[in-house]
């Protein structure tokens, strides 16, 4: 079936016009636009509305002198999925965009943007500092893999307390770790004061901003250098494929640095210049497309950055409603007799509700914990009676889980880490979904039912 051809002159009465282009360009629309924009090009003429995937291992070259020069830099283009593919684009600028970062890249998981964007700052015999309350998953990136890598960490315990990170800071330390909203806890960080401290100390600042999203708060524009996200989580919002991103801010500079980062200004083979000399403010995207992440490997299948694409579109949408339940159960968490906190940012009870009001509205996220009363036993019991919240691991997924951290993400640690972490044997995590509220109140209330029955 072939469509009908354009009219080539106006309807009777019609004035004669210009039939307007699509727009492609979105710098200055509102966020809620450029989720859904942001990327879209009609680049092969098919006019289809949403991008397609583009299932490719590798791209042909026009010649000879095409291959050398896309392998040499000189020429911008495709040279194989591992690095670049079209599908990728789309999710990379729109998150770029809803980031204000100067550029993005797309890998496997969440724990590969974080690997890949250190490790394209240090090596073998250097040193970064961590906030300590940070996910599970990636403190045992950064105490178990890095540390055979020769890559060493530092974790502060206070994040307001300067004298403790001057303390840690120190001539091979090449980069600061923190998350704008910790997980489980919503212990969350003041990310401008952090990056008081970086631009003291001349480093670059790296921020996990997965559970917050660039649609509650956005780092750059508090003075973070790169942000990470575990895109599988709230960017995406369906749980239905993995995938990490990389924000680069471009606002560092390189140049001007103090400490060595010879992956950005030192030529990678005599007579071609430095990714800061051919990328400027894109240096650290470039580094780390064309070396890190290149050379390490941890692609993105071209199918699962379609399914990241399709969740952007409706973040804002879902997360206003992950916040607003969220809300309403740590409030409704805090009045129940069963329970001895609620670890919950937005709720004045918490050391934290100050920054939480001030940066977050006080809807700090939808991922927090509380703790039974009960202990252990009781976390048991409430954790098996659960009917509608998923028992499992993952969080910012549509739907709503809880877990078990200590015998869980937090089992390998040791009893005085978590103790210290605050993860106690009652407590339980939560990541609150779009379901109904009153479902999920009805279901917790169901689970608290059953320990109070059990005397626990």
């Amino acid at each position: 079936m072939t469509s009908s051809p354009a009219p080539s002159s106006p309807a009777p009465g019609a004035p004669a016009h210009r039939i307007a282009p699509p727009t492609y360009e979105w710098d200055g629309f509102g966020f809620d636009t450029r989720q859904v924009h942001v990327g879209d090009t009609d680049q092969h003429g098919y006019q289809a509305r949403v991008a397609p995937i583009y299932l490719t291992a590798g791209y042909r070259f026009d010649s000879f002198r095409q291959s050398w020069d896309r392998f040499t830099g000189d020429e911008p283009g495709q040279l194989y999925s591992r690095n670049l593919n079209p599908t990728h684009l789309v999710a990379e600028q729109r998150i770029a965009s809803l980031e204000g970062g100067a550029g993005a890249i797309v890998v496997g998981s969440g724990q590969a943007a974080i690997t890949s964007a250190i490790l394209g700052l240090t090596g073998a015999g250097e040193h970064f500092v961590s906030t300590a309350s940070i996910y599970s998953g990636t403190q045992i990136l950064f105490n178990r893999t890095f540390s055979r890598l020769g890559v060493a960490v530092d974790y502060v315990w206070d994040w307001t307390d300067d004298a403790e990170w001057d303390a840690l800071i120190r001539p091979e330390t090449k980069a600061i770790f923190t998350e704008t909203i910790p997980n489980p806890k919503n212990d969350i960080v003041d990310i401008a004061a952090v990056a008081r401290v970086a631009q003291r100390h001349g480093l670059p600042l790296i921020v996990d901003n997965t559970i917050a999203s660039p649609y509650l708060t956005r780092p750059i524009e508090d003075g973070a250098h790169i942000v990470v996200h575990s895109s599988t989580k709230f960017l995406a919002g369906h749980g239905a494929g993995l995938s990490g991103v990389i924000v680069d801010g471009g606002t560092f500079d390189w140049a001007a640095a103090s400490r060595p980062y010879p992956g950005i200004t030192d030529a990678p083979a005599p007579g071609r210049p430095s990714m800061l000399e051919a990328y400027g403010r894109h240096a650290l995207e470039a580094y780390l497309r064309l070396g890190i992440v290149n050379d390490m490997g941890p692609a993105l299948s071209p199918l699962n950055s379609f399914l990241l694409q399709q969740g952007i579109e409706t973040l804002s949408l879902r997360v206003e409603r992950h916040v607003d339940n969220a809300h309403r159960i740590a409030l409704w968490l805090q009045e129940q007799p069963e329970v001895a906190r609620v670890d919950y940012a937005g709720l004045p009870s918490s050391p934290y509700y100050e920054i939480a009001q001030r940066v977050y509205g006080g809807r700090s996220g939808s991922v927090f914990a509380f703790s039974l009363a009960g202990g252990r036993a009781a976390a048991e019991l409430f954790y098996d009676s659960l009917r509608v919240f998923s028992r499992m691991t993952n969080i910012g997924d549509v739907r709503s889980m809880a877990l078990h951290p200590a015998t869980t993400t937090h089992v390998s640690f040791t009893q005085d880490i978590r103790d210290r972490l605050g993860i106690d044997d009652g407590l339980i995590r939560l990541s609150i979904g779009i379901e109904t509220a009153d479902d999920l109140i009805a279901d917790l209330r169901r689970a608290f039912d059953a320990v109070s029955e059990a005397g626990l």
